[in-house]
């Protein structure tokens, strides 16, 4: 490393720093000066985008996870980062001459409330000379597909954090290329290496903003127009698992709480805040395993279940109650050979875990 990239560095690395104390302060005017100042400075447009706005919203994402910060205090930062941004853009527009590119969408799927990744890749386009119609979060297919047939971009870029929402990305990808429209996928919910994106058969992904655009400049090929439900790209939905699990998920619930009372003598000293908590928990493993099932693949399920003993650990909660709550899950669902595999293996995965400090969950990075 130069010593000129070296100063560079510690420079971002400082005005991180100084950004997070604004930030976690509720301060968004300091936060805005100093973005700003650092813009009349020369730092690069995409540069304070990704590395420092977006390097601050994954540490508010891990200070979250490690019981550091609130919901509401992580609501309030992720509220003022996002107005930065905003103001960023107008502050900072696009580079002179930039070549000026076709349309193009970009939103959230279905679902899909952590607007940031997309919001960042929405302006790093813009910066690029695309003319980007940003939909924001929770774009739901149809109102996308009206947006389309209106508009006839060349591409759809769709954002994920969640893998939760890898059903309502499935629906939106097919729905779009049933219009000849090609669609690029990215987020934290089609996985590190993209493995979703291609199961779902997405035309393209991409792990970071910088990646898309160069995606996009390289030109996707537009589909033939064609109709395809979800089970000709996942033939293993015939079995039903997740369709019956996700309709019965509030039961599932219900039951699977109840069970946990008689279980575990400890949770009937719980406040009602700890049991709504409990039952929020429980609600989450289910939509996990839902969500495994549907991709077919038990890493996925195994990795959440592991990451929430990390939280629960965090918040004080016995680690012993995560693997009741899967055992009592496993006698709720004896019918289904797939779900009970994977709480299997998430049970069989939790005694090798053990990392004192919890990492970023799903969908918890910019």
């Amino acid at each position: 490393m130069t010593t000129g990239t070296g100063a560079v560095v510690q420079e971002r690395a400082e005005l991180s720093e100084r950004l997070w104390t604004a930030v976690i302060a509720k301060d968004e005017s300091a936060a805005v000066r100093e973005v700003f100042a650092a813009a009349d400075a020369g730092a690069g447009r995409e540069s304070l985008l990704l590395e420092v706005l977006g390097g601050v919203q994954r540490r508010v994402g891990t200070e979250w996870a490690a019981d550091r910060i609130s919901v509401a205090e992580e609501h309030a930062a992720t509220a003022i980062i996002d107005r930065v941004i905003a103001a960023l853009a107008h502050r900072v527009p696009a580079p002179a001459g930039a070549p000026v590119r076709p349309r193009i969408t970009v939103a959230c799927v279905d679902g899909e409330w952590h607007v940031l990744p997309a919001r960042l890749l929405a302006e790093v386009l813009t910066g690029r000379g695309w003319q980007v119609d940003f939909l924001g979060a929770h774009t739901t297919t149809p109102h996308l597909i009206a947006h389309l047939h209106a508009t006839n971009p060349a591409a759809t870029l769709l954002s994920a954090s969640l893998p939760l929402h890898l059903p309502s990305a499935h629906t939106a990808v097919t729905a779009v290329q049933s219009i000849g429209i090609p669609v690029m996928v990215g987020g934290a919910a089609f996985g590190q290496d993209g493995r979703y994106a291609r199961l779902i058969g997405a035309d393209a992904w991409a792990p970071d903003a910088r990646a898309a655009a160069g995606l996009l400049a390289d030109g996707l090929v537009r589909p033939e127009p064609t109709t395809r439900q979800q089970v000709d790209d996942l033939p293993h939905l015939a079995d039903q698992e997740y369709t019956l699990i996700k309709g019965n998920r509030s039961a599932l619930v219900r039951q699977s709480l109840a069970a946990l009372d008689e279980r575990w003598p400890g949770m009937r000293a719980y406040t009602e805040a700890q049991r709504e908590r409990t039952a929020e928990d429980l609600a989450h493993i289910v939509d996990f395993l839902a969500t495994a099932l549907y991709v077919d693949d038990t890493e996925l399920f195994t990795g959440f279940v592991t990451w929430t003993a990390e939280i629960l650990r965090a918040r004080r909660v016995p680690p012993h109650s995560l693997r009741t709550g899967l055992d009592i899950l496993a006698g709720e669902l004896r019918d289904f050979p797939r779900a009970l595999g994977f709480l299997k293996a998430a049970a069989e995965a939790l005694p090798a875990q053990t990392a004192a400090r919890p990492r970023p969950g799903p969908g918890k990075t910019a």
